[in-house]
C-alpha cells in the first residue's frame, strides 16, 4: 500500500515538472516592457514562441500596463476592446494557442512608440514541409533555384526537459527508498 502511495504522489511531482517545462521569455529582455530603446518586433523575431511558453511583462505599473488585442486593434493601437487587461507590474501569460498573439501599452502615446508586440506561437514542427506551390518530394518550386536551408537555432530549448531528469529520478528514489510517511 505504502509503494502505491509513493508511485501515486511520484507522479503527482511529475505532472507538476511538465506544467513547467516551457521556455519563459522576459519581453524586452533585461529592458523589459518600456517605451523606446527596445525594438520589440526585432525581440519578437528573434524567438520561437511554442504552446506552452510564457511570456512575462515586466514594467512600472505606475506608468504602463499590458492590454491583450486584436491584430485590428494592435495596427492602429487601439486598446478600448481589450481581450484581457494586465496591471500588476510583473505579468505572466501561458501561450496556449498557435497563431499571433497582440499586445500593447494603453497609455496615452506609448503603443505609438512602439510599445506593443506580435507574438508569433508556431506550430509544433514534425519535419520540413513543402512550401506553397512546391510538390511533395520536390527540393524546390518548380522554376526556381533550391535555396540553402536557413540556419537553425540552437536546440537548448527544446532539450530543457532533460534539466528535470535528475530531479526525477532523485524524487522517486527518496520516495521509494524512504518510504515517505503519510
Amino acid at each position: 500500500m505504502a509503494f502505491l502511495k509513493n508511485v501515486v504522489a511520484f507522479l503527482l511531482l511529475t505532472t507538476l515538472f511538465g506544467v513547467s517545462l516551457g521556455t519563459v521569455y522576459n519581453v524586452g529582455d533585461s529592458k523589459g516592457w518600456i517605451v523606446g530603446n527596445v525594438d520589440y518586433k526585432k525581440w519578437a523575431s528573434t524567438k520561437n514562441f511554442r504552446i506552452g511558453d510564457v511570456i512575462v511583462f515586466k514594467y512600472n505599473n505606475k506608468s504602463h500596463d499590458v492590454k491583450q488585442v486584436t491584430h485590428q486593434a494592435f495596427r492602429s493601437c487601439n486598446a478600448t476592446s481589450a481581450k484581457a487587461t494586465f496591471t500588476t507590474g510583473s505579468d505572466s501569460i501561458t501561450l496556449k494557442s498557435v497563431g499571433h498573439q497582440y499586445f500593447l501599452c494603453s497609455f496615452p502615446g506609448h503603443c505609438q512608440a512602439g510599445q506593443k508586440v506580435d507574438i508569433r506561437v508556431a506550430p509544433i514542427s514534425h519535419g520540413p514541409s513543402p512550401s506553397p506551390g512546391q510538390t511533395p518530394g520536390s527540393s524546390s518550386p518548380p522554376g526556381s533555384s533550391p535555396m540553402a536551408p536557413a540556419p537553425s537555432k540552437s536546440a537548448a530549448p527544446s532539450l530543457q526537459s532533460f534539466k528535470f531528469l535528475p530531479s526525477l529520478i532523485i524524487t522517486f528514489a527518496i520516495f521509494v527508498n524512504a518510504g515517505f510517511p503519510y
